[in-house]
């Protein structure tokens, strides 16, 4: 149901004066204030250009323009005309959000203003909230599905820590989703594409009684995948998702409502390809053994190659329901939420037809419970209060393995010739080992044999509670003061547990029987550098036992999968604790109805994550206590564990105007966050832990005009300039005063709507996107190219990791079109394309896994084009 259009300054003060009764409950309602459904609208203009929208960011009803801070809003019209099939096709609308998908279907990773970290690491919590209908989701995967019933989706830019239970301490993704009506309605629509792409949508609602109302939801998405697998013969990065959604909706009067809300989703695709970006020696021994691997100018040309296909199998439901009660001037609303994700996915990890990993099968379950509660008021004229309390309680259960194949023994074999000469082979060491040890044949054809290597579970129990707040006082006509606080106290348990049978990499080369063959091995290496026969024999005597000149230590990068040391142990309590204040204030002016002015300052909070990887180790400093403690497991290695908070800070200004035929949304920030919790992967796991301080100066604007009626441009535009503060501990070194990788100087976004009125009430819509993303450097480094002392594993010199990643850089430019005929009937037939001119980048890269100085990386998707049929009654 919609309300005739209001003048701005009428809007404003009918807003203020209804937001009791609207309340928090408003994330769920329709949008009102001439923010017609498009059906019944005529959606002449994307409504996310229109400053007079009805949003809920601060969790009660204002219009955009009054909203104080940065928000970017992409209605239910903007979403079909741009073919947004997921959450990660949002990044072309809204240019400071930054969405990556990379090893998996539900790996997906946020990022508002540069912020944001991975999900491809369960126990890192993302910097970046996302929430469905008031609802949490703790992991992307809960909500990456087509998007049938979506009313707008809300990015909320900087620290939310006032006014969501779960703190964020990048931004808020805030969907809203459509209530059930009492009206009957439909809206079905069927798309066709290349690749023999499918995909249906469709929601219908309507009443069950006078009180109770009802819709239903689904999608069904099906693609054949743009990368052939010559090895199978099948194709990946394919399309294969369904979702269903209900809702009931009990709304007996005006004060009462009960909203549930149940859904369930499932993928089961193969997916996610990678290709090789930059080859080495070891790319020479794959080939050797008869392997293939694309060379480097054919990054593009939609091969990869696998040994077998690497399914992803998801599913991901839940139930959800909001009370909420109005009585006079106050308004109590109640939110519960459970939710369950499994997942399932393997990979050959080795990108290549060689089977020299056999598979790296992973299984991921992650169950959450919410219960939030909010009270609003208004106590007093011109003042609005909320208090609210949020708690949290997720469990999750992580099993993995990583094993060698087939082929891992010869690979193996020809990287121990290649790294002493062909002095050493891998038969050689096993008979001499096990004979030094007394026993011939104890390692004899079993070093890098297939079916040997780690397998892991981990297990991580997380619960918190929020205690939240905000105040809005309308000090004098026009001025308004907000101000806001938030205690959050988070704890985690953590149990990780590893076993590995690599045998290899159970080998301690520091053995003191070992000392005749270290002899020998030194002898002859000091022999063949033209020392006397005496010298040498000096050298290789004095030296056998000599752990920094083992000659034995090149071999230890082939040591991948050492023994682990679990979590709990006598050093390490797998435990976190943390609590947090955090506040807001800010000042909003009303310069005329038409501009509003405000400034202010915002804190944000993240607890600790937790390493959920196998390259989760003590951290050096605990060394001394473990050998202490007498549990240091052989060749134990030494990394990170866990990383501690994260706290962000925001200064922002900015400027809201509406002019009706034109308006512009500006901010000015800086923002810090302290401690960010950097996540880089190594090629096996990953290396977590924070950075001092990590800053970004921005400024972000948001234009539309309307030079005729039938035409809208719009401009989004961001500048970012970030920096390391403080990072003396980073993956590379000491980062201070570097440039952090993979944040766009420059992004923005440029869209034209036109709208050509036809005969009988006959509409042909025109739409047309531009998204830039400035040329930037992808990671700042690799780690595999940092050199390591060999036994201690301590850095010699970083240098050589940051070079190695200067040279992949990456420059974004899509295109999105699609041309509408919308019918007077309902019907609307579409033509489409994303990506329309076919641009090509790498997403990400990384070290390639047992493959040392090879890079590897995934690609984006190629142009999609198609046709669709829409109808609505």
């Amino acid at each position: 149901m919609t309300t005739a259009k209001a003048p701005s300054a009428v809007v404003r003060n009918s807003v203020r004066a209804r937001a009791v009764l609207h309340g928090t409950a408003a994330l769920c309602g329709l949008a009102l204030s001439g923010v017609a459904s498009a059906e019944e609208a005529g959606a002449d203009t994307p409504a996310q250009t229109v400053n007079e929208i009805i949003v809920t960011a601060a969790k009660r009803e204002q219009t955009l323009q009054d909203v104080p801070i940065a928000v970017s809003v992409t209605s239910d019209v903007a979403i079909e005309r741009a073919h947004i099939r997921d959450i990660k096709d949002l990044s072309t609308l809204v240019p400071s959000l930054r969405v990556r998908t990379n090893q998996t279907s539900a790996n997906t990773n946020f990022f508002i203003r540069g912020f944001g970290n991975g999900a491809n690491n369960p126990g890192i919590e993302p910097s970046v909230g996302v929430f469905v209908d008031n609802v949490y989701a703790s992991r992307a995967v809960s909500r990456i599905a087509d998007l049938p019933d979506i009313e707008r989706i809300e990015v909320l830019r900087g620290p939310q820590s006032t006014l969501f239970g779960k703190n964020a301490s990048a931004g808020v993704i805030s969907i809203v989703t459509k209530r059930p009506q009492f009206e009957f309605g439909v809206n079905v629509e069927a798309s066709y594409g290349n690749r023999d792409a499918v995909v249906l949508k469709g929601v219908v609602t309507g009443p069950l009684s006078d009180t109770i109302a009802a819709s239903l939801s689904g999608s069904y998405n099906r693609r054949d995948g743009f990368t052939s697998n010559p090895v199978t013969g099948d194709r990946t990065d394919e399309r294969n998702r369904w979702f269903a959604r209900g809702q009931i909706l009990f709304e007996p009067n005006s004060e009462f409502s009960v909203r549930l809300i149940g859904d369930y989703g499932k993928i089961n695709e193969i997916c996610c390809s990678v290709v090789n970006l930059k080859a080495s020696g070891a790319t020479t021994a794959l080939r050797a053994l008869g392997g293939k691997v694309n060379s480097v100018d054919e990054k593009f040309d939609g091969v990869a190659y696998s040994n077998f296909d690497s399914p992803n199998k998801i599913k991901t439901y839940g139930l959800s329901g909001q009370i909420d009660y109005q009585f006079d001037d106050f308004k109590l609303s109640s939110i519960t939420s459970w939710r369950k994700n499994d997942s399932f996915s393997n990979f050959d990890v080795d990108f290549s037809s060689a089977d020299i990993v056999g598979g790296n099968p992973a299984a991921l379950d992650i169950e959450t419970f919410t219960q939030e509660v909010r009270f609003t008021a208004n106590p007093f004229d011109g003042v609005t209060a909320l208090l609210g309390a949020f708690y949290f309680n997720e469990k999750i259960d992580q099993s993995s393995a990583f094993t060698w194949g087939t082929q891992a023994r010869p690979y193996f074999n020809l990287m121990v010739r290649g790294a002493t000469n062909n002095a050493l082979n891998i038969p050689l060491l096993e008979q001499t080992f096990g004979t030094l040890e007394g026993n011939p044949a104890k390692y004899v054809n079993t070093f890098f044999e297939p079916g040997q290597g780690l397998t892991e579970s981990y297990r991580l129990r997380n619960e918190a509670i929020s205690i939240f707040g905000q105040v809005d006082w309308e000090i004098v006509d026009r001025l308004t003061l907000t101000g806001g606080i938030n205690y959050t106290r988070d704890k985690k348990r953590f149990a990780l547990d590893a076993v590995s049978n690599d045998s290899f990499a159970g080998v301690n080369f520091n053995n003191v029987a070992y000392a005749p063959f270290r002899r020998q091995v030194l002898l002859g290496r000091a022999l063949q550098s033209g020392l006397a026969p005496t010298a040498a024999a000096a050298f290789a005597d004095a030296n056998q036992n000599n752990p920094m000149m083992n000659p034995l230590n090149a071999l230890r990068v082939l040591q991948i999968m050492p023994p682990f040391l679990g979590v709990p142990n006598a050093v390490e309590p797998g435990r976190t604790n943390d609590d947090n204040v955090s506040w807001s204030a800010r000042l909003s002016y009303d310069a005329t109805d038409r501009i509003t002015l405000y400034g202010g300052v915002a804190k944000g909070f993240k607890a600790s994550s937790i390493n959920l990887s196998r390259d989760s180790r003590p951290l050096l400093a605990d060394a001394a206590a473990i050998n202490g403690a007498g549990i240091s497991v052989v060749n134990q290695t030494y990394g990170s564990r866990l990383a501690g908070p994260e706290k962000a800070t925001v200064y922002e200004a900015g400027l809201k105007a509406d002019w009706g035929v034109a308006g512009a949304n500006v901010a000015v920030f800086k923002q810090d966050i302290r401690g960010f919790q950097s996540n880089i992967f190594t090629g096996t796991g990953f290396f977590l832990g924070n950075a001092g301080k990590q800053s970004v100066f921005g400024i972000e604007f948001e234009g539309f005009a309307k030079p005729v009626p039938a035409l809208t441009l719009g401009l989004a535009l961001t500048y970012l300039d970030p920096k390391y503060d403080d990072f003396p501990n980073s993956a590379f070194g000491d980062a201070t005063g570097m440039t952090p990788a993979d944040i766009p100087p420059v992004s923005a976004t440029f869209s034209a709507d036109y709208v050509h009125d036809l005969a009988g009430d006959n509409r042909l819509i025109f739409h047309v996107d531009y998204h830039y993303e400035s040329t930037t450097q992808q990671i700042e480094g690799l780690p595999a190219f940092i050199v390591k002392d060999s036994l201690s594993g301590a850095v010699i010199d970083y240098k050589p990791g940051i070079e190695a990643a200067r040279h992949f850089k990456r420059q974004i430019d899509e295109v999105n079109a699609s041309l509408t005929l919308a019918l007077a009937n309902g019907l609307e037939l579409s033509a489409w394309s994303r990506n329309l001119l076919n641009d090509r980048y790498v997403t990400q890269i990384f070290d390639s896994p047992a493959q040392a100085g090879s890079v590897s990386g995934y690609i984006n998707q190629p142009r999609t084009y198609g046709t669709s049929a829409r109808f609505r009654w």
